[in-house]
């Protein structure tokens, strides 16, 4: 299957990890996460909910410690705050929604 997103190859000036964010409103935001190796995931825990839906590729997602295999249409849901990180890729890439937390009121 041919790739409707750029993936970077070696040479490429593509970078090799990319998101698109397509909306942002206020209570979420959804984009596309593309990942190629050798470049490493290095998000961070944030304080959003997210939704991963694998569009392409395969690999692992590591959440607090946990290795869960996922492939093409793969759908995971990690809690705001997790430490997360997808690993074991060659190209990998994922439709991500954000839930936004509302703002606590002081």
């Amino acid at each position: 299957m041919r790739s409707r997103w750029p993936l970077s190859r070696s040479g490429s000036r593509t970078p090799a990890v990319d998101t698109r964010s397509f909306t942002n409103p206020p209570a979420s935001s959804l984009g596309v996460y593309v990942l190629v190796a050798p470049e490493p995931d290095r998000q961070q825990p944030h304080q959003d909910d997210e939704v991963y839906l694998v569009l392409e590729g395969s690999g692992v997602l590591e959440v607090e410690g946990e290795h869960v295999p996922i492939k093409e249409g793969s759908a995971l849901f990690v809690e705001a705050g997790a430490d997360h990180r997808f690993s074991a890729y060659e190209h990998l890439c994922v439709l991500v929604i954000f839930e936004r937390k509302p703002a606590e009121k002081p």
